[in-house]
């Protein structure tokens, strides 16, 4: 099940809420009670870099997966 995170404006708390994605834009109340809160865009991270700081490539199978040398 995915996580959303939120930042309520009343007390500045970040927060994490668990829930189906038939209901990932329900408003949703801080720890605190709040209910004025927002949902914050979340990044997904795709490879990585080496020790060196250059990106990474994906490995594994299709053309520019890595598999023919491309």
């Amino acid at each position: 099940m995915p996580r959303y995170e939120y930042r309520c404006r009343a007390c500045g708390d970040t927060f994490e809420v668990q829930r189906p994605m038939s209901e990932a834009n329900a408003n949703a109340a801080c720890p605190s009670g709040h209910d004025d809160t927002v949902k914050l865009l979340s990044t997904v991270a795709v490879g990585g870099v080496n020790a060196a700081g250059a990106p990474q490539r994906p490995s594994g199978g299709g053309c520019c997966g890595g598999s023919c040398g491309c």
